[in-house]
């Protein structure tokens, strides 16, 4: 087992490499690559102007490895540290110990190396697989990404590691302790089976088929959700006229007492339309038949509440709408709102700006406005990012 020494001197290691990396002379090693990024990103949190403000601190740092052993296995390994100091972690309860969950099967991949009153140094691997690739087969075994989702905010086919739409900073998304096969028997069709282990031992496993008819990208699910429900599901990608128009939806009911208990559903759906001016329009709409189970009380139930795929939107009907537009080559616009009526008219407002500094700089400034009815009271949180990122 990897100890805290030996992971406070990765941690070390991975800043000094992402310093140095832009630096150095092509690798001697040609079947092997690393890249990655060193991120500082400013939080500001508070309920009206006038309010106290809580200010957060985080230098994010990604390594991800390749190793290329030959022509049929790739090894790859992608971690993340984190130092976060600041309010937040002052004064949010648990706040340092919700940093250190790992729901994997080998949840000792993400450790607190170090935590404080006021800070938390994290590490940990999110992808750690090595991938067999024959012919139209290809085989992963590890913590690795699954993604068979097909909307945009909201995905019901992605059973084996949902996000949050609201976590922007985390690009790559989570990854699962799994093991996955993919056969391809042609270039528009993929049939692929994948089994999960979580660290309270239950398991996720289904297959999926994707093909490709009426010039839709077409698919079908089903399987076991964390050993407590059966789950089918359909997607589906492609256009009306000169909209984009995808879509997903799944039917979860539990596997015990199968015939006394009813199931929930889920589903997606979304259109998508870009302008010549290179202006992107979307809107999507979400019904999640588990809202009534999902007992929100407050803000911390809404923003901070474990992740699974049932509990990704937070009202029996939401919507979402974002707009796009790159108003300088170097410099991009975005505008996202989302609406959760059963939250007594609740709403979600992120615009954002980003801006090239160079090929691998770049500075973005965020903002989030969250206001709805939590347990009963109305609240308004509003938080603000300034990011930099630089990638190597």
């Amino acid at each position: 087992m990897i100890t805290m020494k030996k992971l406070l001197l990765i941690f070390i290691l991975s800043l000094i490499i992402s310093a140095t990396k832009a630096r150095e002379k092509p690798s001697v090693f040609s079947n092997m690559t690393l890249n990655g990024y060193l991120k500082y990103m400013n939080t500001t949190m508070f309920n009206d102007l006038d309010s106290v403000w809580l200010v957060d601190n985080l230098v994010h740092n990604r390594l991800n490895y390749r190793w290329y052993i030959n022509d049929k296995f790739t090894l790859a390994i992608e971690m993340r540290n984190r130092f976060i100091y600041g309010d937040l972690v002052k004064f949010i309860d648990g706040y340092a110990k919700s940093i250190e969950e790992d729901n994997g099967y080998f949840n000792f991949l993400t450790n607190n190396i170090t935590d404080g009153s006021s800070y938390v140094l994290n590490t940990a691997f999110d992808r750690a697989y090595l991938e067999f690739n024959s012919d139209n087969w290809v085989v992963t075994l590890g913590r690795q990404r699954i993604n068979w989702g097909q909307a945009f905010a909201w995905n019901p086919n992605d059973i084996f590691n949902s996000y949050s739409f609201f976590d922007f900073d985390y690009e790559e998304r989570p990854g699962s302790d799994a093991v996955r096969i993919q056969y391809y028997p042609n270039f528009t069709s993929v049939a692929e089976a994948a089994i999960k282990i979580d660290k309270d031992n239950n398991i996720t496993a289904a297959g999926l088929y994707r093909f490709n008819k009426w010039s839709y990208d077409i698919q079908a699910l089903g399987g076991i959700i964390d050993t407590s429900d059966y789950v089918v599901g359909a997607g589906w990608s492609g256009s009306i006229w000169d909209l984009g128009f995808n879509g997903e939806f799944s039917y979860f009911h539990p596997q015990k007492n199968f015939s006394d208990s009813s199931g929930v559903v889920i589903l997606s759906a979304g259109l998508s339309y870009m302008f010549n001016n290179s202006l992107n329009v979307s809107i999507e709409g979400n019904y999640n038949d588990y809202f009534d189970k999902l007992n929100i009380t407050s803000f911390n139930d809404f923003y901070f509440m474990p992740l699974s795929v049932k509990t990704t939107s937070y009202s029996k009907f939401s919507w979402f709408g974002q707009i796009t537009y790159p108003i300088h080559p170097l410099l991009n616009g975005t505008i996202a709102l989302m609406y959760f009526p059963s939250l007594g008219n609740g709403y979600f407002l992120m615009p954002s700006l980003s801006y090239s500094v160079s090929n691998n700089f770049e500075c973005a400034l965020y903002g989030q406005i969250f206001e709805g009815k939590f347990g009963g009271q109305y609240d308004k949180i509003t938080m603000l990012f300034l990011r930099f990122r630089y990638s190597f």
